[in-house]
């Protein structure tokens, strides 16, 4: 009996272990997430999940980093200066190599915007030969996407065009002051500061979707053709590439706390839902395809519990 008694305490043991009920699974301590303007997508997505980390993870101190994005982002987890951050895939496999940066979910994608004014001439890509051109801040999605793109033409940015380095909101305000001509991003459908720009007039897009293939073939495949409806931000449709997002995190990142994150993310959709309409393309299908970055062994653990 007490052989019996021994055997069936230490299995209660190894079932108990393997719980992450404990205090120490608590997710606790600074939550900083990386994300990037104040115009962007990234930054209002950023803010409704740290307001459903304070109200569902207590212990947890949120705080929303403003960056360039992906590229900032990406090395902000890797360092240990961001516990969560937004990134591209394009610009993640650049972080890939060694493993310290994997993924909690693929959240949406991302439209590269070709915003111009109306009088600059321009319709085409080929069109940006000597004009004055923002390709992204530096540390961006943006930026090395367009670089991409520009070179599907041959377009050299320190020769052919007049470059500016500019995120978003510069980007805007130096395209009403008639500082430059034209300027990228890349975010999710609508960028706020896109629609005020067509609702002042004077600006349209210029289609590029046609490039997608090409880079697909040249850059592995995380390019696809998406059209901008007219009714996005009133202008004439147009089609695009396309680039999906991840939610990123060091692989150092307790599994608890990656494990109630993506908890959060799904159960507080229709609250994340109010900061921005791209909210609305998580789903549990496409959450787990986050080539080429691991996901962390919480979010996976999440995804087997949900699995029908």
């Amino acid at each position: 009996m007490r052989a019996a008694r021994t055997a069936i305490c230490l299995a209660l043991l190894a079932v108990l272990a393997g719980c992450p009920s404990s205090a120490d699974d608590v997710p606790a301590g600074q939550f900083r997430i990386a994300t990037g303007s104040p115009g962007g997508v990234y930054f209002l997505y950023g803010g409704a999940i740290a307001d459903s980390v304070r109200k569902r993870l207590p212990d947890l101190t949120p705080s929303v980093m403003e960056t360039a994005a992906s590229a900032e982002n990406l090395r902000l987890v890797e360092e240990g200066k961001a516990e969560i951050g937004f990134a591209q895939a394009d610009t993640s496999a650049e972080f890939a190599g060694d493993g310290r940066v994997v993924a909690l979910v693929r959240l949406y994608d991302d439209y590269l915007h070709l915003v111009v004014r109306t009088d600059s001439g321009i319709t085409s890509l080929t069109g940006l030969r000597g004009k004055r051109v923002s390709i992204g801040a530096k540390e961006s999605g943006t930026i090395g996407t367009t670089r991409r793109l520009l070179g599907t033409e041959q377009i050299d940015p320190a020769k052919d065009i007049q470059p500016f380095e500019l995120g978003l909101d510069d980007s805007a305000a130096a395209l009403q002051a008639n500082r430059i001509d034209a300027f990228f991003f890349s975010g999710g459908l609508p960028v706020g500061r896109v629609a005020e720009l067509a609702e002042r007039g004077g600006i349209t897009m210029v289609s590029i979707g046609q490039y997608a293939a090409d880079l697909r073939a040249r850059f592995g495949q995380y390019y696809t053709e998406h059209t901008v409806p007219a009714s996005t931000y009133g202008l004439q449709t147009v089609t695009t590439v396309g680039i999906p997002n991840y939610l990123v995190v060091s692989k150092d990142l307790p599994e608890q706390t990656a494990y109630e994150v993506t908890r959060l993310l799904f159960e507080d959709q229709a609250t994340l839902l109010r900061a921005h309409p791209v909210a609305a393309r998580l789903n549990s299908r496409s959450a787990i395809y986050t080539h080429p970055l691991a996901l962390h062994p919480g979010a996976r653990r999440y995804f087997r519990q949900i699995k029908p």
